[in-house]
């Protein structure tokens, strides 16, 4: 990985990002370095305040040949992150909108389900005879919308029950 200072990493960056505006993907990790390789929060046990300023790493991968970072210190921060910024607004615009038809798909069949459990169901006909395995049906679907009210009863009092306990 090749460490890069920051003009010249938001330079590479828009290459890159120029590169693959057609088809591809870019990865941008951003890091906090730590000092010495050890863990920061465990080594301040005692409850001493930690006054050392961290640098943070930011690592640009394209998942093949283009692998670049830069080191930005904190007083530097805003500053590059200003530019940084500027630079992915400008290179967005090639993201597709999301397709929203499965969702409204999947809400309406939420809805509907629902309104399903809700509507009563009239268990009538003759117990004998004509109609009788219609009557049956009726009652089979009447127990199954009991138990599944039952269960969405249960369901939101256990829900209720955890909200409160979080409040308290």
């Amino acid at each position: 990985m090749e460490l890069l200072d920051q003009d010249s990493f938001l330079q590479r960056l828009t290459e890159l990002f120029d590169s693959s505006k057609e088809h591809g993907s870019i990865w941008l990790t951003h890091k906090r370095l730590i000092h010495d390789g050890e863990d920061v929060a465990m080594s301040q046990a005692d409850g001493a305040q930690d006054t050392r300023e961290y640098p943070c790493l930011i690592r640009v991968t394209d998942g093949g040949a283009a692998k670049f970072s830069t080191r930005v210190s904190s007083s530097e921060l805003e500053k590059f992150h200003t530019a940084y910024g500027t630079l992915l607004k400008a290179s967005m615009t090639t993201l597709r909108k999301r397709d929203k038809k499965k969702e409204k798909q999947r809400v309406e069949q939420a809805a509907l389900r629902k309104k399903k459990m809700t509507e009563p169901i009239v268990v009538d006909g003759p117990k004998r005879g004509n109609g009788r395995r219609k009557r049956q049906r009726r009652l089979k679907a009447a127990t199954k919308q009991q138990t599944s009210q039952q269960k969405a009863k249960e369901r939101e009092e256990a829900s209720s029950a955890k909200a409160a306990a979080r409040a308290s």
